[in-house]
């Protein structure tokens, strides 16, 4: 999620192409569902992967002729062994052995080096191909768990393209490339005597119904193999990324007998395709033995009879053989070209369903005016519910938005929507009155500062994570973003400082260190628009303190902050505090919530009817005023010289830190309810 915001990747597509994705996962070539208005639909009959063969066609050409010239010197044996059995053996000339001789081996050499030059060009058509469709395959990669993917359904689609890379690259074309030729053996075979022509027909047909044979058994237990593999693998990733928790909590033996389970199905499956795959081959394999015997019977007869000659004997049972050996070569390769063919189809749907328009995006200004959202609605990847709906905000730059609430409320979802992470079932996020979708991604993210609420980390160097990976960043820059971040002394205490490898999700670090590099990294080259989910949640009183600096100087430069927080930490550089409740936005002004504060901070001291405290005041369910109604905007001046006024009336009343205590005791009555704090200074004042 936090790569998408921070601009390096493409816009998001809808949420309805996720119902697709799950069923190409797992059937290849089912038919599309029709997907929803709001995407960007794929163009019919589009098939990248197709497309991307097709842009291959001049190099497959030239293996396949290569392909002819190897098939016809493929017959230079059988020549050789014809000519030697009826022509210098008859002679006994020496001469001529020698010419022969001399012949035959630059044919095998010219068949060798073509042999080997056919090999590399596969090698590289492979190759060529994972290249064309590697960037698309890793934005789906990346963008399908926004979707509300599973790893094992994200994860497919590299799985497939390395499927038809390893086949391409591999021995399993050859055969297909050499059988258009099989007709030149089978017409030197009737050349040589007809019977011998139709005996190598009847074999060609057996070995040919033993290869659609292998494809009946192999083509559905093949595709659950796929399957029952993807779930093998998530299952492995997700006990290696919570080895800590299996270990703590003696979860072990458990997710060891769900693995076992797994694997057991999944090593089973594998043997039944082996079994039938390799009983097949060896059935083929034993077949051409036999026939190659059968050919030798049969010429031995003719020879007999007088229709052959013994040269053109031993000549049939080469030309037999080799006639038969694409087939043979085929169905030893059958599982592999079953799975590449899969994976192929795979490929085409999967590219064609999450394939992005690509437009020509203008270069808009840096924004520096406002950020706008209306009426915004927004569900859950995969649902059509929103879990969101008609949020509405308007927030001018150097304003700021603190929202609190109930854990489950929406609140993460909605910062997802703002970020652009999570597509919107309908409204619009708009900065300077442009749309998302409307910005180039790549600088739409150099103005966009975004933490997840779990930060998450690259494997680098700290220095690499608070650049965004960026090439050449000049060092000034990202040590600014540290220290803006509070960061900076943290990071020069570690042995190589900001040149610290992290590890993989930035293990070596705790939570809050973590978290301290992740702010430093969304406040890397002063983005216009902050959006924190949880910023303070796992940081000590010296890291909150830092970041109530970086926000407040953030707020100076005239950036705009949307942030999300339990915590009552963050109300000072709050000009407006909101709370997402039963699917709505709500927000009052600072101001109001002060009085809530105080009414809230009076109920507790004051019982109300029936000896029962009066009910803790809260944000009101009709807010007076919310940025982006017409109301006229409120004198921010007059919230903080009240607030000012305040607190010197409680310092004045009760001396500074009593002051202060009580200050904060309302923060929590307004946000939890009554405070210990507050009946701890109502007995000590009886």
């Amino acid at each position: 999620m936090r790569v998408n915001a921070t601009g390096m990747g493409l816009k998001a597509f809808n949420f309805e192409v996720m119902q697709s994705i799950q069923e190409l996962c797992t059937v290849p070539r089912k038919r599309m569902p029709r997907l929803g208005t709001k995407i960007m639909r794929p163009r019919q009959n589009r098939k990248p992967a197709s497309e991307a063969l097709v842009k291959l066609s001049g190099a497959l050409s030239g293996v396949g002729f290569f392909s002819g010239i190897i098939s016809v010197l493929m017959l230079t044996g059988s020549i050789y062994m014809l000519q030697v059995y009826d022509r210098v053996l008859a002679s006994r000339s020496v001469p001529t052995l020698i010419g022969l001789s001399l012949i035959v081996l630059v044919a095998f050499i010219i068949q060798g080096v073509l042999d080997a030059v056919r090999a590399r060009m596969l090698a590289r058509i492979g190759a060529e191909f994972d290249s064309s469709l590697s960037p698309k395959v890793f934005e789906l990669m990346r963008l399908l768990p926004l979707r509300g993917a599973r790893s094992e359904q994200s994860m497919q689609g590299v799985r497939d393209l390395d499927s038809v890379r390893s086949f391409l690259g591999g021995m399993g074309p050859t055969a297909f490339f050499d059988m258009p030729f099989m007709p030149i053996f089978f017409i030197a075979c009737f050349l040589l005597h007809p019977w011998v022509g139709v005996l190598a027909l009847v074999g060609g047909v057996i070995i040919f119904g033993l290869t659609l044979w292998t494809e009946r058994h192999t083509k559905d237990g093949t595709q659950v193999l796929t399957r029952l593999g993807s779930q093998r693998m998530t299952l492995a990733e997700a006990s290696r990324r919570n080895a800590e928790v299996l270990q703590a909590m003696g979860m072990g033996d458990t997710f060891k007998k769900r693995w076992a389970e797994s694997n057991t199905g999944f090593v089973n499956k594998n043997l039944e395709i082996s079994d039938s795959v390799n009983g097949i081959g060896s059935a083929a394999k034993v077949f051409r033995m036999a026939f190659q015997s059968a050919v030798l019977g049969l010429g031995a007869y003719l020879v007999i009879q007088q229709q052959m000659t013994p040269g053109a004997m031993i000549a049939a049972s080469i030309l037999t053989s080799r006639a038969l050996a694409p087939i043979e070569t085929a169905v030893a390769h059958w599982r592999g070209f079953v799975g590449a063919r899969q994976s192929f189809h795979r490929l085409n749907e999967l590219l064609a369903v999450g394939e992005i328009e690509a437009r020509q995006k203008t270069e808009l200004p840096k924004p520096h005016i406002d950020f706008n959202v209306e009426d915004l609605a927004v569900p859950i990847p995969g649902r059509n519910l929103p879990l969101v709906a008609g949020a509405n905000l308007r927030l001018k730059a150097g304003e700021s938005l603190l929202i609190m609430g109930q854990s489950g409320s929406g609140k993460s979802t909605l910062i997802r929507a703002l970020a652009g992470v999570w597509p919107a079932m309908r409204g619009s996020v708009r900065i300077d009155g442009a749309a998302l979708d409307q910005w180039d991604p790549q600088q739409l993210g150099q103005y966009i500062g975004y933490m997840p609420q779990d930060v998450e980390l690259f494997e680098g160097t700290i220095a690499e994570n608070i650049s965004r990976f960026l090439p050449d960043v000049p060092d000034t820059e990202i040590i600014a973003a540290a220290k803006a971040a509070g960061a900076h002394e943290l990071i020069v205490k570690f042995p190589d400082g900001y040149g610290t490898r992290i590890g993989e999700a930035g293990m070596t670090l705790s939570s809050g260190q973590r978290q301290r590099v992740g702010l430093a990294r969304a406040l890397f080259r002063d983005p216009f628009l902050l959006l924190l989910d949880e910023p303070n949640s796992n940081l000590d009183v010296d890291g909150e303190n830092a970041l109530v600096v970086a926000l407040s100087a953030a707020k100076e430069r005239g950036a705009v902050i949307v942030v999300i927080s339990h915590k009552t930490a963050l109300l000072p550089i709050a000009d407006y505090v909101g709370r997402v409740h039963d699917g709505k936005l709500q927000i009052i002004s600072r101001e109001e919530y002060r009085q809530n504060m105080l009414k809230a901070a009076q109920a507790t001291q004051q019982p109300g009817q029936n000896g029962q405290s009066s009910a803790t005041p809260s944000m009101q369910q009709k807010p007076s005023y919310y940025p982006g109604a017409r109301h006229a905007a409120p004198n921010h001046a007059a919230p903080n010289q009240a607030a000012q006024n305040q607190a010197a009336q409680n310092q004045a009343q009760s001396g500074p830190k009593q002051g202060a205590m009580q200050q904060f005791s309302m923060t929590r009555a307004a946000a939890t309810g009554p405070s210990p704090l507050i009946e701890m200074k109502k007995e000590g004042e009886e």
